[in-house]
């Protein structure tokens, strides 16, 4: 199983300027970030996006191209790239120059965007939301598995006919669909045999299970071998050396982030409870000292059959020497206990 990092940018917000962070410096600590994550043997690194004042990054493949260049081995993805409110051919494109930057270690993740700044910004309707996303996936499989000039026809985008797309990478681009538990995204990427990656970021994980067999009874039903079968999940985390005092200087910042983003949505304020539930074995947060992030792990794997599993470490901006630690841990204690435990 694969072990890795997922970040959106979240900027820090200063109440005594009432300002952001300067998105430059954060997007210099992500890079220092995912440099680390390299040296300490994480598999992957992936890196969202967004068009809102409280985060860095709105163009993931930019970040991606610079991590390429300070790291070795560690794969670098979209997490997610926002199909719907993006060009496909532009989209394949911008990876596959990762791609031959990367020496190979580029992927997609793509999803509908669970923020929708996206759609007025670059003028697509909100009541297209499904069918654009369709749209595009098609097109983008299209790209990415074209041997030569491709004529293809859609609604939402001007037709191709006899186009080539370049740089053509050596061989297809990996490309994950991203789904929040709805059985739609679970049903197409199952009969298109592409890896899924959930986010569980609430709630009891265990409901997710069904998700997952119904996954796996329809990749079947489609053809595909089951063991080529790719499922993730993204799930919230941080650790540290002292998981107790770590979560309790953790949780002003990861509650207001969540009432940040909660009250455009119409969420209650988030709890301590809440909180503390979401830490316990059957919640959905890593957040910790790295035995208890390593038992539920190997829990969430074996219920799952998780072939990635990634934390998403960045919700509501930690400060960077925090980040640096947690990184360190999941690379030198988490992941080779991991490793080992699996191996037997």
């Amino acid at each position: 199983m694969e072990i890795g990092i997922s970040m959106f940018g979240d900027l820090r917000f200063d109440k005594q300027s009432n300002k952001y962070q300067l998105a430059g410096q954060r997007i210099k600590e992500i890079i220092e970030e995912v440099k680390l994550m390299d040296e300490v043997g994480l598999d992957v690194f992936g890196i969202g996006e967004h068009h809102r004042e409280d985060y860095a990054v709105s163009a993931p493949d930019i970040i991606l191209a610079g991590a390429a260049t300070v790291t070795k081995n560690i794969k670098l993805t979209s997490a997610v790239t926002v199909l719907s409110s993006d060009d496909p051919v532009r989209v394949y494109e911008a990876f596959s120059s990762i791609n031959a930057l990367s020496g190979g270690r580029a992927e997609i993740t793509v999803g509908r965007g669970s923020f929708i700044e996206s759609f007025p910004l670059f003028g697509y309707d909100l009541n297209d939301y499904n069918e654009l996303f369709t749209e595009k996936l098609n097109l983008l499989l299209n790209v990415n598995l074209a041997e030569g000039p491709l004529t293809w026809t859609g609604k939402h985008r001007p037709s191709l006919k006899e186009q080539e797309v370049f740089p053509r990478s050596e061989s297809p681009l990996d490309i994950w669909i991203a789904a929040g538990g709805t059985p739609e995204s679970v049903l197409r990427a199952a009969k298109l045999g592409l890896p899924l990656v959930f986010a569980i970021i609430g709630g009891m994980p265990e409901q997710y299970k069904p998700f997952f067999d119904y996954y796996k009874a329809e990749y079947i039903n489609a053809g595909h071998d089951v063991s080529k079968m790719q499922v993730a999940t993204h799930s919230h985390g941080l650790i540290g050396v002292d998981g107790t005092a770590l979560s309790k200087a953790y949780y002003p910042t990861y509650k207001e982030q969540m009432d940040r983003i909660g009250a455009s949505r119409g969420w209650q304020p988030y709890t301590y409870e809440q909180y503390e539930g979401g830490r316990s074995r059957d919640g959905a947060l890593f957040i910790g000292d790295p035995n208890q992030v390593v038992d539920k792990i190997l829990y969430h794997q074996e219920m799952f059959g998780l072939t990635r599993w990634l934390m998403h470490s960045d919700l509501g901006a930690p400060d960077h020497l925090t980040q640096m630690k947690s990184i360190e841990l999941l690379g030198t204690k988490v992941a080779p206990e991991v490793r080992k435990a699996l191996s037997k």
